[in-house]
């Protein structure tokens, strides 16, 4: 029997909750790896996992969106990948080390053993063409994940670069191969229950963000520096959350309207992706800040405080330019503000660093917050 996709707004089932227990568990595991690692390479390692990490949860979602959870097949499918996601984020600050075939298998039994699974349960034809475009993608990055798993060192992390830029190209470009491409204009998509599911796990990084907080001002003198620079975190981790969902109700609209609501979803994904990134990098700051607030912010700390939220904010901008055509001068003079502050307070205390970027972030809420909600300017739904 075909299946297809109902394009109302349907409600997240609680085995969905339940299943984004294990990546709550994944985005400590990588706020942990970066605090652990705050280098360059650090870096780059924290990136490349949880980018596999984010393509297991989302392209999970996908399918959920489009088998919904209230099959009895879907909901098998969601706790095997629990399960196994689950041996994949408890490999994370190993996968550099000996647990490299761990996060490796795994990672692509999810993510090749979901897509042979939705080829067999009746997609419409639109999706099941997409679904083996993107199977084929998917075995052509296996070949990186394998050999990076089977070397070590930095040629690890180059092997498996390679693998996510290859899945990367394939998840922007919607898994295009020579004359085949996804039309995916007026097919039927829940739209509305993919970006509700985006809203959660953006909720599981903003909490990720909380409790990093929280930890830290557990583990510090109880001082007023230290009080000070919990509330400060805590207040740049409000803004972040007021920017990403006081306009989220225009987002909903877009989708309720568009002919094409696949394409909506697409963006939404991408943009999810790199703004959890900004806020990973923006909990790590944070911890950083409380535990030593006065001494000098070097660069290390402030392409952190400031850059984790420069990034989350342009990818917001993107996104609602991409979907509105919608570019407003409060965001483009938030990030000029927040590279610029970033290099001036490079010798500054980590203290006084975090309450400029928290200043920078609370003064664009607080602009966002005056500025009207209506779509009268915005770009009609395609």
């Amino acid at each position: 029997m075909e299946l297809t996709s109902n394009p109302s707004r349907r409600e997240v089932t609680p085995l969905e909750l339940f299943f984004d227990l294990v990546y709550v568990f994944a985005i400590g595991q990588l706020s942990h790896q970066l605090l652990a690692h705050p280098t360059w390479t650090g870096a780059a390692q924290t990136l490349v996992l949880y980018l596999a990490v984010y393509a297991a949860w989302a392209y999970t979602t996908w399918a959920v969106t489009l088998v919904p959870a209230e099959d009895p097949r879907t909901r098998r499918m969601l706790l095997a990948v629990m399960l196994v996601g689950l041996f994949m984020n408890a490999a994370i600050p190993r996968a550099f080390n000996d647990a490299g075939w761990v996060f490796v298998a795994t990672f692509l039994l999810i993510h090749i053993g979901r897509t042979v699974w939705l080829l067999g349960v009746g997609l419409d034809e639109v999706n099941q063409e997409h679904f083996v475009r993107v199977l084929i993608w998917f075995i052509a990055a296996a070949p990186l994940w394998l050999t990076g798993a089977a070397v070590g060192g930095g040629a690890r992390l180059a092997w498996w670069a390679a693998a996510t830029l290859v899945e990367l190209a394939g998840t922007w470009t919607a898994h295009p191969l020579p004359g085949r491409r996804l039309q995916s204009r007026q097919v039927g998509f829940a739209g509305g229950h993919l970006l509700e599911r985006g809203r959660l796990f953006m909720i599981i990084a903003l909490g990720e963000t909380v409790m990093t907080t929280g930890t830290a001002l557990t583990a510090a003198p109880h001082e007023p520096m230290t009080l000070l620079t919990a509330g400060v975190a805590l207040t740049g981790t409000i803004a972040l959350f007021w920017l990403f969902f006081s306009r989220s109700e225009r987002v909903v609209r877009h989708y309720e309207r568009t002919e094409d609501p696949m394409r909506a979803g697409r963006s939404g994904v991408i943009s999810l992706m790199a703004s959890v990134t900004g806020l990973i990098a923006a909990a790590v700051a944070d911890e950083r800040v409380i535990a030593h607030p006065v001494e000098h912010a070097g660069l290390t700390t402030n392409l952190l405080l400031f850059g984790g939220p420069a990034l989350f904010i342009a990818t917001q901008t993107w996104h609602g330019a991409n979907l509105f055509d919608d570019l407003h001068w409060s965001r483009l003079l938030a990030l000029s503000a927040l590279v610029i502050a970033g290099m001036l307070t490079l010798a500054a205390t980590t203290y006084l660093a975090a309450v400029v970027a928290a200043a920078i972030i609370v003064a664009l809420a607080a602009l966002e917050e005056r500025r009207p909600t209506g779509d009268a300017h915005a770009r009609p739904a395609p």
